[in-house]
């Protein structure tokens, strides 16, 4: 069986394929691995195909344009335990691979290159790239998912390619390379590093990767998997900090170093609250897709979390919620009506007022979240009802073989 594949996705360039097929082939000879080498070809219309075809490589054609589809298609057609990936524009050294091959059979799943470590020459990377995107990108990465990276998109990585295709990547693009990395963290495969060099590529044409647009689709990436971060964290924070407020504004205006904190005030924090209760609620509602999807995986917190929360318990609350709001409101109207239905102080008739929206609006909240929630796990359940017959099945024909 064919040990090691290493893996070049491609798009026109005839500037670099051949040098970079010379480098891999010299890399298998003389290390006397047993390997291929892939081009994953996205539609080359300057002959790049027939010039690697020529050295000896195998070129998958891949219809579908992107970064990530290429390399999806390579990896599924590699015959490779391990796969080597890495651009086709010269940039890495493809004869010198032998830290990752190390760090594979010993057991690795990912072995990710580190160019930070090992060197970037001159003029090899931007400076945008170098000490804003990356760095950034990079440092999100490590406090989202606790991934051992430094170089989130280091573009020459190798991997067992099972327990690559078990992720079951699908983003075409260049977030394919944060993908794999976030992909593999959460699901707990055995991730390692190795430093590597980055030279100039070859290409007198300007590079596939866009600087802007490539790096907020990493950043939606991050953030789609990170959905504590992106709702749990800031929700509870506003809510906590509006909650703080609104109880210290609630029996009067407040002053402080001569500023006096009231009306304004009070709105403000309400909003807070409001807004801080709907990021947590819709934290919980994204993870429950996720793991539904298979995006994230299922934990013991989140089993605890799903048992605790049900319709039922969503619409006692939410019905409690309303009765107050509604006890608070009515309070108010009395004693409007008390004072001849005349003007009131606005000051004071905030008060219960905006204590009266914000029980309203928590309480439609909960009952309508309560009511989706369920929604999404009888979806769960009803995917886990498809397969049991199936799994059934195959219990029983095991157990007769």
């Amino acid at each position: 069986m064919t040990e090691l594949t290493i893996l070049m996705p491609c798009l026109n360039e005839a500037e670099t394929i051949e040098v970079c097929v010379r480098k891999a082939m010299r890399y298998l000879d003389e290390s006397g691995i047993d390997g291929e080498v892939v081009i994953a070809d996205n539609g080359s219309t300057d002959g790049s195909q027939a010039m690697a075809e020529a050295l000896g490589a195998r070129v998958v054609h891949v219809p579908m344009r992107g970064y990530g589809a290429a390399l999806i298609a390579g990896i599924d057609a590699a015959r490779g335990t391990y796969v080597i990936m890495g651009d086709s524009d010269d940039s890495y050294d493809f004869s010198r691979l032998d830290a990752f091959v190390d760090e594979l059979r010993n057991g690795a799943d990912l072995v990710m290159g580190n160019r930070f470590r090992g060197g970037i020459a001159r003029g090899a990377m931007p400076p945008l790239h170098r000490y804003l995107g990356n760095p950034v990108l990079s440092t999100l990465g490590r406090i989202f998912f606790r991934a051992p990276v430094g170089d989130f998109h280091c573009g020459l990585r190798g991997f067992s390619r099972q327990a690559i295709l078990d992720l079951n990547l699908t983003t075409p693009g260049m977030e394919f390379a944060s993908e794999m990395v976030i992909r593999a963290s959460v699901t707990g495969l055995k991730m390692t590093e190795v430093p590597t060099t980055l030279s100039p590529d070859g290409r007198s044409r300007p590079p596939h990767l866009r600087s802007w647009r490539d790096g907020w689709r990493h950043l939606k990436l991050l953030l789609t998997y990170a959905p504590h971060w992106l709702f749990l964290y800031p929700g509870l924070a506003l809510a906590a900090f509006g909650s703080v407020i609104y109880a210290g504004l609630l029996s009067g205006p407040i002053s402080m170093a001569g500023v006096t904190f009231d009306t304004a005030t009070l709105i403000l924090a309400s909003a807070l609250i409001l807004i801080g209760v709907q990021l947590v609620s819709f934290y919980g509602l994204a993870r429950l897709h996720s793991v539904n999807e298979g995006l994230l995986p299922r934990t013991s917190r989140f089993e605890r979390m799903s048992q605790s929360i049900t319709v039922d318990r969503c619409c006692q609350v939410g019905g409690l919620l309303l009765l107050a709001g509604a006890v608070s409101a009515a309070l108010a109207v009395v004693v409007w009506a008390q004072a001849g239905w005349g003007d009131l102080s606005a000051s004071w008739i905030a008060r219960p007022s905006s204590f009266s929206v914000i029980c309203l609006a928590l309480g439609v909240q909960s009952i309508m979240g309560g009511f989706l929630w369920g929604f999404l796990s009888q979806k769960a359940e009803a995917k886990t009802a498809e397969t049991a017959p199936v799994q059934g099945a195959a219990g029983v024909a095991a157990a007769r073989a």
